[in-house]
């Protein structure tokens, strides 16, 4: 890929965010999501780590771990990893695509000049701890917090629990 793509900067959704500099076609490769690469456990060990600090301290904070496979994760806190500052979206335009053990962000549909590239960062949904990941991408579809569109499902069938418990 010779050609940018993308430029970050000043994000509505959530701190930085990367934006089209140009109009993208579907299916585009854009940008790779680069970083350390760590053996699961080690990238776990940074998750928890990372997680734990920013809810101890009530900031937003971002873990920047990566699955890359089943033995592998990629740690892109690195500053010279732009893919770290892709937002999360209920509505996005963007997936991730592994090709020969990289991580690439790709296009899912056209994406206008100056629009901000999203992904689903395909958080698993846990009761224990779904509230602490607020989404705010804004879109029509948003269900409120970051969790995997595949675990939308088990969400719903959780808050309805909880609601039908309730005494209005």
């Amino acid at each position: 890929m010779t050609e940018k793509l993308w430029k970050v900067k000043k994000s509505s959704v959530h701190g930085n965010g990367v934006f089209a500099v140009q109009d993208i076609k579907k299916n585009s490769k854009i940008i790779e999501y680069v970083g350390e690469k760590v053996l699961k456990a080690e990238g776990d060990k940074r998750s928890e780590r990372r997680i734990k600090k920013y809810l101890d301290s009530k900031t937003d904070g971002s873990v920047y771990v990566f699955e890359l496979n089943s033995k592998y994760d990629i740690d892109g806190s690195p500053l010279y990893n732009k893919a770290r500052y892709i937002n999360h979206s209920c509505a996005p335009n963007c997936e991730v695509d592994i090709i020969n053990n990289r991580i690439w962000i790709k296009s899912t549909k056209k994406i206008k000049k100056g629009e901000e590239l999203s992904y689903d960062y395909g958080y698993e949904f846990s009761k224990d701890d779904f509230n602490d990941h607020v989404c705010r991408c804004g879109s029509k579809k948003c269900i409120g917090f970051i969790i995997s569109s595949d675990d939308w499902i088990k969400y719903l069938k959780h808050i309805s629990k909880i609601v039908k418990k309730r005494k209005f």
